[in-house]
């Protein structure tokens, strides 16, 4: 696998439908597709097909809520196990946290956005801005962000490719 996503957790909508990113102010299925970070367009009815491009999506805490504000200490205790189980069985090449709040809760620390100097079980760590709607911080900010972390994906294939061979 070459990139695992880690969300913080479900928005309500997102379970209603079964899918990730469902919420409507959500950009991160067009912004995945214009950074290059997959070839071609998809939106929530279709992420299971991430996986054709060795993609793969989780999140931080599995419960879902309106907001990030309902989620207890707990909630993360029990997803830092949980994802780090995940993470060392699937063993990506790179682990993107879409957003700093779901990288700094499973780290324990803050962090700024981009790569991030510790691995995490062999793999590189990128911090992106969230893609939720409720994130100020703007498209193109989040979109060159996105933009970085697929030349780090491309970089990392690459140099594994290498050492195959």
């Amino acid at each position: 696998m070459k990139l695992v996503i880690v969300g913080c957790n479900p928005s309500e909508s997102s379970v209603r439908v079964g899918h990730y990113y469902a919420g409507r102010g959500n950009e991160f299925w067009p912004i995945l597709y214009e950074s290059g970070v997959v070839p071609e367009p998809f939106d929530y009815h279709d992420d299971k097909r991430v996986i054709e491009f060795g993609v793969g999506l989780t999140d931080l805490v599995k419960r879902p809520t309106k907001g990030i504000e309902e989620l207890k200490r707990e909630d993360y205790a029990e997803g830092r196990i949980v994802l780090s189980q995940k993470l060392e069985e699937y063993a990506p090449h790179v682990v993107a946290f879409n957003g700093k709040l779901t990288y700094e809760q499973f780290a324990q620390r803050k962090c700024k956005f981009g790569i991030q100097k510790e691995l995490l079980y062999g793999a590189r760590v990128y911090v992106l801005p969230s893609t939720s709607g409720a994130n100020a911080i703007g498209r193109s900010e989040k979109l060159r962000h996105f933009r970085k972390l697929a030349q780090l994906v491309a970089r990392i294939c690459k140099e594994h490719e290498a050492k195959a061979h």
